[in-house]
């Protein structure tokens, strides 16, 4: 509406200055907005950005009562009367001026991002230039076999590779960054920030340029910020976002960012059963926070509140999104990533993205009105205080058990804890009430079904792990979570690919009762060469007849960078013919496949002969796996003892996040046959 626009009484005027706004306006910042009503009309303005936009839905949701919960998924009561009080004046500006969740909402339903004023990276960086660009602005694939000296430098060789970082001391290398910013800003007229960030790996380049910066500055966050500098000066009027992020958190003791570096800094290694100012992971990440806060006022955090490892998996962190949020506003944060758990089907991930949207906007908001509206709104009034007392039960028992939440969590870590018998007992005692109060309405009775995965998936992975409980009926539970993440289009359970249909399938595969036992179940075991701590401690684990999750550290042992060696004793000569040994892939934490097995048979530990060996291909899969190696011989053979030497590939390869690192192996259940 234009300012030549005449104006009846009664009209909703929306991005037009007034006299009576006149004076307001100047204190809107972006995507802020004023709305203002007198007896005549009703003004909602914006200065810049979409603050006139986010003022009509603020209208709609405070005044009219309509609530967007997810997808398609809003209240509203037919009227034909609409009407709005006098005397509104009512100025709001962002705590954040980006905000991007990880809701799935936003990507399958636009009047949702809008409604919940988020944004989503392809909107302000240019080409979708946004984190780990490294490989996309240098790639390895066309430099890396001529120009090996443009990659890290790191135990004495350089490491070329599609997850290396650059030698960013290396001229050659900034005059390639430069041509390519240089095409890709014209191609991208109406954009002025693109991401220059460190590939999703730990290794980072220690040639001797280097590591005099990394010296000097006490931080591998120091040869960084002098890369980005130049860039910054080079384009005085474009903005340059790098990563703060696993090595490069430390901030630098000296150089400074310039003003149009932006620094996103990235809390991942924080433990999330309390604040960050509560635990000794947090306070780490809040002295690098200040530090950084302290030098640029540039700053844009990425937070964690997600379970990568489980997305269908109990993740209670509500209690913690407000003041964490509040902290970063204190610090100097201008903008903000909560990735959370936002996947379908993720714990509580409709109620956690609507009070993080709700805090991004606001971080002063109040988070228990806004729970417990949502909760009623979204799972019906007669089911949501049945919810909302699962959600504080459950945090209580975190708090109580004092066992960390971890961004690579799996619940059998809290099995003695916040999932111990006696609590899912009454978790689901809690989830048959809801349910029962909602039974004749179909929608909340989804609902509440869909929010009882994380529990039903919870239960199968603890129930696998133990010996003392009955299993005749965990066929039937198993199918039932299939089904009913079916039902309701829950497909993925981690961010490795894997999904549910899958994990069933294997589920049922690995820890159902087994049709013949294994000659080794119980047999002791004697390490040659002992695998790393903790895992020394865990032998049992090799024998006990039960298989690990894929999670590392539940029930699996571990050698790190070397090769490993142990005997199995089965007590007595037997006759056996196969020997099966079962690893963990999981290439996100390091854990690759070994690179050969060998098993060797013996009457009386001394004298030992080869049953057989395997060579193991490399294997670039990233979804989560466990691989079972069988070793067969032609005839029987009698032995009392196994000797297992299982060889590692030592450093992680070129292409893994890991490169020029240590590899692991796990190994978990041995079975002879």
């Amino acid at each position: 509406m234009s300012e030549s626009t005449k104006i009846k009484k009664g009209d909703i005027l929306i991005g037009l200055k007034t006299p009576e706004n006149s004076d307001l306006i100047k204190d809107i910042t972006e995507d802020g907005f004023l709305i203002q009503s007198n007896s005549n009309n009703l003004s909602i303005i914006g200065d810049q950005g979409k603050g006139a936009l986010y003022g009509v839905v603020s209208l709609l949701e405070d005044y009219q009562g309509i609530r967007y919960l997810k997808e398609q998924a809003y209240t509203l009561t037919p009227s034909s009367d609409v009407s709005f009080p006098e005397n509104i004046i009512q100025l709001e500006n962002p705590s954040f001026k980006y905000r991007q969740t990880q809701a799935y909402s936003t990507h399958t339903d636009p009047i949702y991002k809008i409604w919940h004023r988020l944004e989503e990276p392809q909107e302000e960086f240019a080409a979708g230039y946004w984190v780990h660009t490294f490989n996309k602005l240098l790639p390895a694939a066309e430099y890396g076999e001529e120009h090996p000296e443009y990659y890290a430098f790191l135990n004495g060789q350089r490491h070329p590779g599609t997850v290396s970082q650059w030698c960013l001391t290396n001229d050659e290398v900034f005059d390639i960054v430069v041509n390519r910013i240089d095409s890709i800003f014209k191609a991208n007229p109406d954009k002025h920030i693109i991401s220059v960030s460190q590939n999703d790996s730990q290794i980072y380049c220690q040639c001797e340029k280097c590591k005099a910066i990394i010296d000097k500055e006490g931080t591998p966050a120091g040869p960084i910020i002098y890369f980005l500098n130049k860039l910054a000066q080079k384009y005085p009027d474009k903005e340059f976002s790098t990563l703060a992020y696993l090595f490069s958190v430390p901030a630098p003791k000296y150089i400074k960012p310039l003003p149009n570096v932006n620094i996103m800094l990235c809390d991942i290694d924080a433990y999330r059963e309390v604040t960050l100012t509560e635990n000794p992971s947090g306070q780490e990440f809040v002295k690098e926070m200040e530090a950084w806060s302290k030098i640029t006022n540039n700053i844009y955090v990425w937070d964690y509140g997600i379970n990568f490892d489980n997305y269908v998996a109990p993740f209670p962190n509500f209690h913690i999104l407000q003041p964490n949020m509040k902290l970063f506003k204190k610090n100097g944060a201008t903008r903000h990533f909560s990735q959370i758990a936002g996947s379908k089907g993720g714990d509580f991930s409709e109620l956690r993205s609507y009070i993080v949207s709700k805090l991004l906007w606001n971080v002063n908001a109040d988070v228990e009105s806004i729970m417990k509206g949502f909760l009623k709104d979204f799972y019906g009034e007669a089911a949501a205080p049945y919810i909302y007392d699962y959600i504080k039960l459950r945090e209580g028992a975190l708090l109580g058990s004092q066992i960390p939440l971890w961004i690579y969590d799996t619940p059998v870590t809290h099995k003695e804890g916040m999932l111990n018998d006696q609590l899912m007992r009454r978790y689901n005692q809690l989830f048959d009430k809801a349910e029962d109060a909602v039974k004749n309405d179909p929608i909340y009775l989804a609902r509440v079904r869909e929010e009882r995965l994380p529990l039903q998936y919870s239960e199968l992975e603890i129930i696998r792990t133990r010996n003392d409980l009955d299993k005749s009926n965990l066929g039937e539970k198993v199918e039932l979570f299939r089904n009913r993440a079916a039902e309701y289009g829950v497909v993925s359970l981690n961010e490795r690919r894997n999904f549910i249909e899958d994990y069933c399938k294997q589920y049922i595969e690995r820890n159902l009762p087994a049709t013949k036992q294994s000659l080794a179940l119980g047999a002791d075991i004697l390490f040659v060469d002992a695998p790393n701590k903790p895992y020394d401690e865990m032998k049992v684990a090799l024998t006990d007849g039960l298989y690990g999750g894929a999670t590392f550290n539940d029930g699996w042992v571990g050698w790190e960078g070397r090769d490993g060696e142990f005997i199995i004793d089965l007590g007595e000569t037997k006759d056996i013919q196969s020997v099966e040994t079962d690893f963990l892939h999981k290439l996100g934490s390091w854990v690759l496949l070994p690179k050969n097995i060998q098993v060797s048979t013996s009457i009386d530990n001394k004298k030992y002969t080869e049953m057989g060996s395997i060579e193991i291909p490399e294997d670039k899969d990233i979804e989560v796996k466990f691989v079972t190696f069988p070793i067969r011989s032609n005839q029987k053979v009698t032995a009392r003892y196994i000797r297992i030497k299982v060889g590692t590939i030592g450093l992680c390869p070129t292409w893994h996040y890991g490169v020029g690192h240590p590899a692991w192996f796990f190994i978990d259940e041995v079975n002879v046959y």
